[in-house]
């Protein structure tokens, strides 16, 4: 069968993009053909993005010299992670024709036999604050068969206007699938039906990201080291990050595909590739992280993490995954704890835990797209 996928697989981030392959790679495996709709929006294109942004940062949008000021601090780094990211995304994704407004996908869309709504934040507002149908398959006629997985909501809470806005177009799926439990709630109170199921990149398992994140040209020269992965700008993520790197006395490493990250702790790799990426993952003593994915790929390579839950809506997401591995214990609530980076994680637990749950997401998922 042709399954065609949209998702947010275009964002400047390591996870956006994964996910968007390990979905693929998983439809494939499955004896289908899968193909990611490149649907990318004018307004969030990398040359683009910082304008669409700047428009909700009221604090910089006030007058032209703030105006100008960050845009000529944000806008080059933002397109050449931008530009590096595209070259990642065509080496690994097998994509549609490119789309950038949903005016196109309605006049020309994919042909397939389903229509995927597949994972990340695809049902929360896109870079100027609206919720885009299209994530919501809205360019598919009646007689197109619909389905989700793992979508996530970004969010516990949704206004009641919202409310509506979903439950027009969430109930003309046939199957959904969704990532996290509140995703599940969300769906109930709207009177949808709902199940949870694995994110993509943890339906494929280490054996598999090990090949890529192993491969010889993406060796990487530090033996020994802390990580630090950040996405939000929480000064605690650092800090923290600081201190337990001097406590085992390790050099800190931190990755990022945001330049500005430089005068941040730590000595900075910028927007290494997917397999640099996945290495320094890898091979971490200890990862310090806000982020969802990073999170997914250290309990993924069984490597030791501590989670600083973002001081923000989207937290649910890292939270959903802590505790349906029953890690809600690497949390960081204490910025002084040094003892929690050190604790030992029961690795062999969290394996039968999330390989029944991959048994269990990989049987929703052919059953959703071949039934």
């Amino acid at each position: 069968m042709k399954v065609a996928v949209i998702t947010r697989h275009a964002v400047i981030n390591y996870g956006s993009l994964l996910q968007a392959f390990a979905i693929q790679q998983v439809i494939e495996s499955l004896g289908h053909e899968c193909k990611i709709i490149d649907y990318i929006r004018d307004d969030e294109s990398y040359t683009q993005l910082e304008k669409t942004l700047l428009a909700q940062k009221p604090e910089w949008n006030s007058n032209l010299i703030k105006r100008v000021v960050y845009l000529a601090l944000r806008q080059p780094e933002s397109i050449a992670s931008g530009k590096k990211f595209e070259v990642e995304r065509l080496k690994y994704l097998h994509l549609t024709k490119r789309y950038t407004s949903p005016g196109e996908l309605v006049k020309d869309k994919p042909i397939a036999d389903v229509y995927m709504t597949g994972s990340d934040q695809v049902w929360g507002p896109v870079g100027n604050g609206i919720y885009d149908s299209s994530y919501c398959l809205a360019f598919t006629n009646e007689a197109d068969k619909r389905i989700a997985y793992a979508a996530s909501f970004g969010r516990t809470e949704i206004t009641k206007d919202i409310e509506i806005y979903f439950k027009k177009w969430l109930k003309r799926y046939c199957y959904i699938g969704v990532r996290e439990d509140s995703a599940v709630a969300i769906l109930s109170k709207l009177g949808i039906n709902g199940v949870q199921v694995l994110d993509p990149t943890l339906l494929l398992d280490s054996v598999f990201w090990s090949k890529i994140a192993d491969s010889k040209a993406n060796t990487i020269k530090e033996k020994e080291y802390i990580l630090v992965y950040q996405l939000h700008n929480d000064k605690r993520v650092g800090a923290y990050a600081a201190q337990v790197a001097k406590s085992v006395g390790l050099p800190l490493i931190r990755i990022s595909s945001s330049f500005h990250q430089i005068s941040r702790e730590g000595k900075f790799i910028w927007c290494p590739d997917v397999a640099r990426f996945l290495s320094y993952v890898k091979n971490a003593e200890c990862m310090i992280t806000d982020s969802f994915h990073g999170t997914a790929f250290a309990i993924n390579f069984n490597t030791p993490f501590v989670e600083v839950l973002p001081n923000n809506k989207t937290g649910t997401r890292n939270m959903s995954i802590l505790k349906l591995t029953g890690l809600s214990d690497r949390i960081l609530t204490d910025g002084e704890d040094i003892t929690l980076a050190k604790k030992k994680i029961d690795y062999f637990r969290v394996n039968r835990i999330i390989e029944e749950k991959r048994r269990e997401s990989l049987d929703v998922l052919k059953r959703i797209i071949e039934d």
